[in-house]
């Protein structure tokens, strides 16, 4: 079963930057959709950007695409979230999830098409 583990948050003025990581680890099927999500409080969990590590395919929801970037180093198995002008709106948990099926990367991304999930790394930006 794969492993995720977030890193790389933290609190940030409004128009900084970040770059969060997902780390994979534990035995798992090595075509992956990885996707970025996150939740703010009181909010519904919502979808930022996936790739799919066979061939790296990246997919944005409409709304992140402008300040959102992911990638993937293929050699440390871990997925980056860059993400650049942040906002005060910004600030949720964000996680990573994976899921074997590439129907999962798509623009829109569904929580409940991934089945595994990471702790999350909280970002805070202040204005």
């Amino acid at each position: 079963q794969i492993k995720l583990k977030e890193s790389g948050g933290g609190s940030v003025q409004a128009g900084g930057s970040l770059r969060l990581s997902c780390a994979a680890s534990g035995l798992y099927h090595p075509s992956q959709c990885i996707a970025w999500f996150r939740q703010a409080p009181g909010k519904e969990r919502e979808g930022i950007a996936a790739i799919y590590t066979d061939g790296d395919d990246t997919y944005y929801a409409d709304s992140m695409k402008d300040r959102f970037t992911i990638s993937r180093d293929k050699a440390k198995n871990t997925v980056f979230l860059e993400m650049s002008n942040l906002k005060p709106e910004d600030s949720a948990m964000y996680y990573c999830g994976a899921e074997q099926s590439r129907t999962a990367c798509s623009t829109r991304l569904w929580v409940s098409y991934f089945e595994d999930w990471g702790q999350g790394t909280q970002v805070t930006v202040s204005s």
